[in-house]
């Protein structure tokens, strides 16, 4: 692991765990890349830059007699606009005198042992100097004084590389940035698949999965929010590649806001990756002695499929995303009064329900909205983080110590970037508001956004919802965001920056969550935006669980969490058991079906436990009883799909130990067929060496077995909307 500069090449040869990525200094200073891929010992030049004249790829002006050099033709790390380049740049700017031309070249760079942090942004982290490297290069467009500093880091047991980027104007005028991508890849062939993760509300992270065409192909946000629409992660995958082998070049950006991330094959079959903010409806101005800093991206390689990448993503973030308290800790089980009541209940509702939960293990209720101001519907009250006296006479702190009392912990429901019309709040403060002067402010859920990028707004938040906090003995916080941004302007902010909005908004939000989840350490906090629609590496640097879907419907939800394990950890999606029919698409289900959904990442409960009978009691009972046993193996073990909810009826997936001792498989089929095939299931990521029994008899199959032969469905399981679990433990004898 390390980081190579070759003087006499010009090259720097970066490797981590079995990847190497290889960058040149050619000729004037341009920066070029020469490959990303399986790790190799030494890089002589095997794959040369080849040069041809190319018609109408023109030749930048040091080179103008050389026709075979070209920008255009060339692979760069970091290509700008306007001097013979013509595919998409990697940043834009613009200068007092309305051109919007740069050139950047080579001046320095610097290595060093560890990873900076990344100020006012979330980005992952070393515990350890030596667990990574980074390689700052500094880039110079002398004529305006513009430095950019490319940051690479290296970590030294995984196949990852991160990068961003810094733009400190050192010249003599303003700067204005109209494009600052964290990222830029150029690939030298085009025979790849582009994969994403598409959605909408309560249909969150669909698999799609469509080769590469000549032109643009991109996923974008221009909503405020990295969104339910498009999640910031895409990945290029050679035609062969499986959930098994093949080789996978992934990009995950660690922002929660605007994005875009696109994939351009140009007329010579190169693609050029590009990632970071989106450019749409943004401008940043530096004044003379001012930097930029762009958000990071997380680069990861593969070289044995889709599935590996998944558990490259799932182990850097579990243990050098997250942070705090819970990072290591397992996550508890949870009943929230949502679907049960929402905005109707009281004192003696909430604590009947606690009451039930408490007797059936379950160890953490959440009071979800409708606690505070006179908040009886969606309409009003959101910004006044004051409790409803009538439904809550004695308050959340005398709430909060009966819920402990009975032997459980106790949450709450905010939403602190939201702001009601009717509340005294806007009352008080009408341009505290995301808007523009002279026109509407179109409310979306009856509420508006408070306007983060102002300090005073900030500020004043962060105390109203630190004194909630304080108030009572709370330890679990669901954070929420339901609505996206429409009219982004800020009261504050003079005419040439307004531009800058949407990306101050997200500085202001990371400030806010940064100082409170810091002022309230024990807290477990669990991001949440209409369920998914902010599920991203951005936010579990502050908050280490999301809320996966607002659907918690366990048919709809095989697609929603298989979907989301391809970059999220198990350890990071909330899931919930909830009432039939489903509130959100009516279906009936079983309350096993339910239940091993839910189990398959961080168990929760969302209904009425008191209406339920007795022996949908005994069986929520034994599902907590068995969550707490295997709760370890599933939010920290290895994961592993094995069949996919967009290929047919059947899901199934694995969880194994690291060292390989215990394995529990979970098998769902959505709808019955008539005269079906018999079902078996070939196991992975499980020691072929290693005897296993299964769990609860005394049948005995080898890894080997399990792996190549697989093991059969019991054919008993008939119908439709069915599950089976499967837990196999290392047998000694």
């Amino acid at each position: 692991m390390g980081i190579y500069y070759q003087a006499s090449e010009r090259t720097f040869h970066l490797k981590a765990k079995d990847t190497s990525y290889v960058i040149g200094i050619l000729r004037d200073g341009y920066l070029v890349h020469y490959y990303w891929g399986k790790g190799i010992a030494k890089y002589n030049f095997s794959n040369y830059l080849q040069y041809q004249d190319r018609g109408f790829s023109g030749n930048p002006y040091e080179h103008r007699n050389d026709r075979v050099f070209s920008l255009d033709t060339l692979p760069q790390e970091y290509p700008q606009y306007g001097n013979s380049d013509f595919r998409k740049p990697a940043y834009q700017i613009q200068l007092e005198n309305g051109s919007t031309i740069s050139d950047l070249r080579y001046i320095s760079h610097k290595i060093v042992k560890g990873k900076p942090k990344l100020n006012g942004l979330p980005s992952t982290y070393v515990e350890k100097d030596n667990e990574a490297e980074t390689l700052e290069i500094t880039m110079e467009d002398s004529i305006i004084g513009l430095k950019v500093i490319l940051c690479y880091t290296v970590f030294e047991h995984l196949n990852v590389i991160t990068r961003s980027v810094r733009f400190d104007n050192k010249g003599n005028e303003s700067v204005t940035l109209l494009s600052a991508q964290s990222l830029c890849v150029d690939f030298r062939n085009a025979d790849f698949d582009f994969l994403h993760l598409h959605g909408a509300h309560v249909k969150e992270r669909h698999i799609e999965r469509k080769p590469l065409r000549h032109g643009i192909q991109s996923i974008e946000s221009t909503r405020g929010a990295s969104s339910h629409q498009h999640n910031p992660f895409i990945a290029l995958l050679k035609k062969d590649t499986t959930e098994d082998s093949g080789e996978v070049f992934a990009f995950n950006f660690v922002y929660s806001g605007n994005f875009l991330a696109q994939a351009e094959v140009d007329q010579f079959s190169n693609t050029r990756v590009t990632m970071g903010i989106n450019p749409f409806d943004f401008r940043w101005k530096l004044e003379v002695g001012e930097s930029f800093q762009s958000p990071e991206v997380v680069m990861v390689y593969s070289s044995e499929g889709i599935g590996e990448m998944s558990r490259t993503f799932h182990e850097l973030y579990r243990n050098r995303l997250v942070r705090g308290l819970y990072r290591d800790k397992e996550r508890p089980i949870l009943i929230n009064n949502w679907e049960a009541t929402y905005f109707d209940f009281n004192s003696q509702k909430i604590l009947e329900i606690a009451e039930t939960g408490r007797k059936l293990g379950i160890e953490l209720f959440v009071l979800d909205d409708g606690w505070y101001g006179k908040r009886d519907n969606d309409n009003s009250s959101l910004g006044d983080w004051f409790v409803d006296q009538n439904k809550l006479p004695n308050g959340l702190d005398q709430l909060a110590h009966s819920v402990k009392d009975m032997g459980m912990e106790f949450g709450l429901w905010v939403e602190p970037e939201m702001l009601s019309v009717d509340s005294d709040l806007y009352r008080q403060h009408p341009d505290w508001c995301l808007h523009v002067p002279n026109r509407s402010r179109s409310e979306s859920r009856n509420q508006l956004i408070l306007d983060f990028s102002r300090e005073d707004v900030c500020d004043e938040i962060t105390k109203r919802i630190s004194d909630i906090l304080s108030s009572a003995p709370i330890s679990y916080v669901k954070w929420d965001m339901n609505r996206h941004m429409t009219e982004i302007g800020s009261a504050v902010l003079p005419a040439e920056r307004q531009r800058e909005t949407a990306h101050r908004y997200m500085l202001g939000l990371y400030k806010v969550m940064e100082n409170i989840v810091s002022d309230f350490p024990h807290i477990l906090f669990e991001s949440c935006s209409g369920g998914g629609g902010r599920f991203d590496p951005g936010m579990l640097y502050y908050m280490p669980q999301t809320w996966t879907s607002d659907n918690t419907d366990a048919i709809s939800r095989l697609k929603i969490q298989y979907g989301t394990s391809l970059v999220y950890p198990i350890v990071s999606m909330g899931a919930h058991v909830s009432a039939v029919p489903n509130h959100q698409v009516h279906r009936y289900t079983s309350l096993e079906m339910r239940g091993n959904v839910a189990m398959s990442s961080n168990l929760g409960y969302e209904l009425n436990l008191a209406k339920l009978s007795n022996k949908e009691k005994e069986m929520v009972k034994d599902q907590v009883s068995e969550y707490k046993e295997i709760r370890q193996l599933i939010q920290f073990g290895d994961f592993y799909r094995l069949q996919s909810p967009f290929e047919g009826d059947e899901t199934s997936w694995l969880f194994t130990t690291k060292d390989k001792t215990e394995i529990i498989v979970f098998y769902f089929r959505v709808l019955a067929e008539p005269a079906a095939p018999l079902t078996f299931i070939k196991l992975k990521g499980i020691d072929p060496c290693k005897q296993y029994q299964v769990v609860g008899t005394d049948k005995v199959y080898g890894g080997d077995e399990l792996t190549y032969a697989g093991i059969s469905i019991p054919a008993e399981i008939k119908g439709d909307f069915q599950s089976y679990v499967l837990r196999l433990k290392e047998s000694k004898s």
